[in-house]
């Protein structure tokens, strides 16, 4: 039996507007657990959803998300930043250590709200349904941007329920000639 080693930056890589994933463990390799770098761009908001199978566990390694794991009081439709459990939980700021785990049926989600990209180690079982999730949603990200219609489609499929809008608006950077002729 043979173990898998990569190097920093390897593995097979999906690369699209929204989102850089780079499988790092999957099914192939003999993993029950498929294992992901994520970039997470700015403005990438995945939207609150659930899973009834599948579990999740994130890891911040680099940049700043908001994170979400719990049953909010009341769920909204348009967003889920404003979220709060019964027990007082609310969505959290999580930088560079910070992790979430998610047990199924839990409403979770993450928001790079920050003007910078953020990077986190993302672990997903049972292997492969996030392996064919990324590669499928690369493909309709590629085919012409978020495409709500087909997305929801796929993710009938992959045991993902979405309860709020995944979006995807990066932050418009004003560039320097424009703030010197607002006197910045």
């Amino acid at each position: 039996m043979t173990g898998l080693i990569l190097p920093p930056g390897q593995g097979r890589k999906l690369i699209t507007k929204a989102q850089e994933v780079t499988f790092k463990a999957t099914q192939e390799h003999g993993s029950s657990i498929s294992i992901f770098e994520v970039v997470v761009p700015p403005g990438f908001d995945v939207g609150a959803h659930v899973h009834s199978d599948a579990q999740e566990f994130f890891y911040v390694l680099e940049g700043e998300l908001q994170l979400l794991a719990f049953e909010p009081t009341q769920r909204t439709e348009q967003d889920w930043h404003e979220w709060e459990s019964p027990d007082g939980d609310k969505v959290v700021r999580a930088t560079e250590g910070a992790s979430m785990f998610v047990p199924p049926g839990t409403p979770h989600a993450f928001r790079n709200a920050s003007d910078k990209p953020a990077r986190m180690l993302f672990q997903c079982y049972p292997s492969p349904i996030h392996e064919l999730y990324f590669e499928e949603i690369a493909e309709i990200w590629e085919a012409g941007g978020i495409n709500p219609g087909a997305i929801d489609e796929m993710r009938k499929r992959y045991d993902v329920s979405q309860i709020t809008p995944q979006r995807f608006e990066p932050p418009v950077l004003l560039d320097s000639q424009s703030s010197e002729s607002r006197g910045a």
